[in-house]
């Protein structure tokens, strides 16, 4: 068995992880939390969405925030996008890495974001053409890649026909997320036999969820099938309000744990990442959902 000997996370904690949290963490909050994922060795954070501040008022602060954290050259910051007028607005933050969203589920897509598979790109073609003229990495998140809370089970072919439909107008990389989190290591394995079939490896993150405790073990199985690229959120940060009964992103903690126990290379400093989640979770006055972190923090 050959496992990657370096492996690429991307953080998005501050973003996918505090968009839905009722409690409103204010901008210094924010910055202070980015500020010490900075500090850890993580290579790429999400920090926030380019969004309607009436759509998701957590993040109203987008532009300040992105504007006020301090950006190490070693660190790639992105950001959601949803349409041309957020994608102007990431332009003049001056930020250089963005990511869009549809999914593999027409229900899913009517139901988040109003309109078809087919129509969510189409509103992506202005978006890619800002890209291109400022030179923007584009990553496209699709969801519900191994189920979906209204249509039940999606097809790798569902999947790959949404990713190619991706490709043609120009995104970089492709981020597959199983957003409730009912995919389990032998769906995971059949999705990346049926992807790398017609797309290279290096274009494909994967975005798990924990809801069936399911996460690790489907990131392992990704890491058998050759897949270096994957998504996770500090204390296990992130839900969907479209997915009832989705629990968080699989922890960040949990991953590195994971990654390091096999000898992986990460450059990512896990007990930082721990107090990083730690302050967060104490900001919000919820509990840590990440199993290692309770565990090193215990041990404290």
């Amino acid at each position: 068995m050959s496992l990657p000997n370096q492996i690429t996370i991307m953080e998005v904690g501050p973003r996918d992880g505090l968009q839905n949290e009722l409690k409103f963490i204010s901008t210094s909050q924010k910055i202070e939390f980015i500020n010490l994922l900075s500090e850890t060795g993580l290579k790429n954070i999400e920090v926030t969405s380019f969004v309607s501040p009436r759509a998701i008022p957590q993040l109203a602060d987008n532009m300040e925030v992105y504007q006020s954290i301090i950006k190490p050259a070693s660190v790639i910051f992105s950001a959601l996008v949803p349409n041309k007028q957020g994608m102007e607005a990431a332009i003049k933050s001056g930020i250089k890495e963005v990511a869009i969203f549809t999914a593999a589920s027409e229900m899913f897509n009517q139901k988040n974001i109003n309109c078809s598979i087919s129509e969510s790109i189409d509103r992506f073609v202005p978006i890619m053409e800002l890209a291109k003229e400022n030179s923007i990495k584009v990553r496209a998140y699709i969801s519900c890649v191994l189920g979906c809370p209204y249509e039940g089970y999606v097809s790798p072919e569902k999947v790959l026909n949404t990713a190619h439909q991706l490709l043609e107008i120009g995104v970089d990389e492709l981020d597959l997320g199983d957003t409730i989190g009912v995919g389990t290591p032998k769906q995971t394995e059949s999705l990346i036999d049926a992807l790398r079939v017609f797309i290279p490896l290096s274009k494909i993150s994967m975005h798990f969820h924990d809801t069936y405790g399911q996460a690790i073990a489907n990131i392992y199985q990704a890491l058998i099938c050759g897949v270096s690229r994957f998504d996770s959120s500090v204390a296990g940060l992130g839900g969907c309000p479209y997915a009832r009964g989705a629990s968080g992103n699989v922890a960040t903690e949990d991953v590195l744990y994971l990654m390091h126990g096999l000898g992986i290379d990460t450059g990512i400093d896990i007990f930082k990442v721990v107090t990083s989640g730690d302050m967060i979770c104490k900001a919000l006055g919820r509990k840590n959902q990440s199993k290692v972190a309770n565990a090193l923090l215990a041990n404290q």
